[in-house]
């Protein structure tokens, strides 16, 4: 810098002059940088966290320590990405023409959501001085500023006495994210990457989700119909090492349908929660133009489950509708062909009209192994549904055959809601609430009278009524 034709250097001695980076990773390094070897290797948006985890890992541990540097760009670096070997450069470009280079800076940090919560400080770019044997100089870099979705890769330039030290380092990184990965074994979904969400995920890209405890108990389907489901799904994920032996397909695809809140989306959470080693994979609402993405990450993180919800809205057969949709179902059924036959990945669709369904998916073996209809309960089903929804209740009815009777052709949504309105109906009399006859009958007037069809087909019970087929003995 020269003010009124003078050097700084002419005026404050060496010794206290802020060394430059160069320098810094001379010293560090015991050497010229310009001898040594710079590898460099790329890293998608959505490893970001994996990558952090890493790189705390190999960089903290085993006899390891490091300090980080903050990058502050010069003019030209800023759009362009500044890499190792501008660092270490004697001049830059920049710096010729008075613009000046990179300099040390403050180390900027992202807080990303993980799962249950949780969040991992990573770091947005920066030098990591890396003691231990061997010593590196390792840069975490965007891989270009002109990207401004935000969807560029991470770059990481490793520096070190010789080209097979870097690569190794590089490859111990990789080893890392493929043993430890933040997003196996948990529920995501794939989100617009085209609109970058600040501390998301997966860079934007992936999104966590709870997975819901649900216990076998709690799903109310007829005899048999949870066994079968078990044997396709469950079986199968337990036994995937000796069938794949065997020679035997480990990628399937099953169809639950049936009539609004019978349980299917209910029995496809029992699933997702029966294997927790299976990382699942959510496809709903925005999601559903999004199949390729989420099909390659569930290839990636096997095994894995898609569950897509209300699969007609896309799948319906090209001979009764417009094509407005028809380059996703494609998409499906390509993806779904495309996987070999090893790949342990299990497709769960669901569907409340598997009547206008497109054949090509539904009735081609391949894709949907097996088609399980999910019925509006029986009178059985229905007595074990009021005892699940009255948990938490005291429940004082003198008379549960007549209201089982009476929610003949009830969904489980239904009497899941029925309940829940018995007990409001129960509150102002007593508490705890203690649900009576003369709630529940109450809460039955309000939803099937009062509420009429409009609230019994939100409840996938259009067909409820006072009388019934399985009231005509009475």
């Amino acid at each position: 810098m020269t003010f009124s034709g003078f050097n700084m250097k002419d005026l404050v001695p060496n010794n206290l002059l802020p060394k430059d980076l160069r320098t810094k990773i001379a010293e560090h390094m015991g050497k010229d940088p310009a001898s040594l070897s710079i590898v460099t290797e790329q890293f998608e948006r959505y490893n970001q966290a994996n990558l952090q985890i890493a790189l705390d890992e190999l960089t903290g541990k085993n006899g390891r320590s490091c300090s980080i540097l903050g990058i502050q760009g010069g003019f030209l670096n800023n759009l362009t990405g500044t890499s190792l070997a501008d660092l270490v450069a004697s001049q830059s470009v920049a710096s010729f023409v008075g613009l000046g280079g990179a300099k040390e800076g403050t180390v900027q940090y992202l807080n990303m959501e993980l799962d249950n919560g949780r969040k991992l400080s990573c770091v947005q770019g920066g030098l990591y001085l890396i003691n231990g044997q061997p010593k590196l100089a390792l840069l975490l870099r965007q891989g270009s500023m002109m990207d401004f979705a935000g969807a560029s890769p991470l770059v990481i330039d490793v520096m070190a006495d010789s080209r097979e030290a870097g690569e190794k380092f590089i490859k111990d990184i990789q080893r890392h994210i493929g043993k430890n990965n933040v997003y196996r074994g948990k529920m995501l979904s794939v989100i617009d990457g085209s609109v970058p969400v600040p501390g998301m995920g997966g860079g934007g890209t992936l999104k966590f989700h709870s997975v819901p405890t649900i216990t076998r108990d709690q799903i109310i389907l007829p005899e048999g119909l949870l066994q079968r489901i078990e044997r396709q799904t469950t079986e199968v994920g337990k036994y995937s090492q000796a069938l794949k032996n065997a020679g035997r397909k480990l990628k399937r695809g099953i169809l639950l349908h049936g009539k609004p809140g019978t349980g299917k989306t209910m029995t496809a959470m029992y699933l997702a929660s029966a294997m927790k080693e299976r990382t699942v994979m959510l496809v709903t609402g925005r999601g559903q133009g999004l199949i390729s993405k989420t099909c390659f990450f569930a290839r990636w993180l096997e095994p894995a489950m898609v569950i897509i919800e209300d699969v007609d809205l896309i799948a319906e057969d090209r001979t009764q509708r417009n094509d407005c949709n028809q380059h996703l179902l494609l998409e499906l059924m390509n993806e779904m062909d495309g996987l070999s036959d090893d790949t342990d990945v299990l497709f769960v669709l669901t569907t409340n009209r598997p009547d206008i369904l497109e054949p090509a998916l539904a009735a081609r073996p391949g894709r949907i192994d097996q088609a399980y209809e999910v019925p509006l309960p029986d009178a059985e089903c229905r007595k074990r549904l009021f005892d699940v929804y009255s948990k938490g209740l005291t429940v004082k009815v003198e008379n549960m055959d007549v209201f089982i009777k009476r929610t003949a052709g009830a969904s489980g949504a239904f009497i899941g809601e029925l309940m829940r309105k018995a007990a409001l109906f129960a509150a102002p009399d007593s508490d705890p609430i203690v649900v009576r006859d003369r709630h529940l009958d109450e809460a039955m007037h309000e939803m099937v009278v009062a509420g009429g069809s409009l609230t019994k087909s939100l409840l996938g019970s259009k067909d409820i009524g006072f009388v019934s087929s399985e009231l005509s003995g009475r």
